[in-house]
């Protein structure tokens, strides 16, 4: 039997907001989150007993993230003023924006790959269910992700310190 939506909301709405924010930035992120569960509460009726929630969240938000990143695309920004600051809620060390910068040059596949790892705690299977690739190449886009972090972030720890 599944769960009322609301407690999927309140158990994975943070791991959503947290992906959201890591594919792409803090001020898209909320809208992308509110889209995530929009399009989720509408589908859940229908999702299999069976199936691993976190991973479809996942997969609704890498969705919603792309369809962003699209309509940015297409779409001038201009601004005449800056925005309110945002919050650092569901940032995970969002004092080290060096850290944050580092993560966002990553290319997109090693960026998502450490997201999906190290924000959501998801298995290389589900990374790998997600982006349409195998185990071997989810691992190895993780590995290699974390490597150019290790060489382009100087806060990162030295080859072979535990992390």
């Amino acid at each position: 039997m599944k769960q009322a939506f609301e407690k999927v909301v309140a158990r994975h709405g943070t791991t959503v907001l947290r992906v959201c924010r890591a594919l792409l930035g803090v001020h898209d992120a909320d809208d992308a989150w509110s889209e995530t569960f929009l399009s989720a509460m509408r589908a859940y009726p229908d999702l299999p007993d069976t199936a691993n929630v976190e991973a479809w969240l996942v997969t609704i938000a890498r969705r919603k993230a792309i369809d962003v990143h699209r309509a940015a695309k297409r779409t001038p920004l201009t601004i005449e003023a800056l925005p309110e600051a945002p919050t650092n809620l569901g940032i995970p060390g969002a004092d080290d924006t060096n850290l944050w910068d580092a993560v966002a040059k990553l290319p997109d596949k090693q960026r998502q790959a450490i997201t999906f790892r190290y924000l959501a705690g998801m298995s290389h299977a589900e990374i790998a269910a997600i982006l349409g690739g195998t185990v071997d190449a989810a691992r190895r886009a993780a590995a290699d992700g974390l490597n150019n972090l290790r060489k382009n972030y100087p806060g990162a720890h030295p080859k072979g310190a535990s992390s």
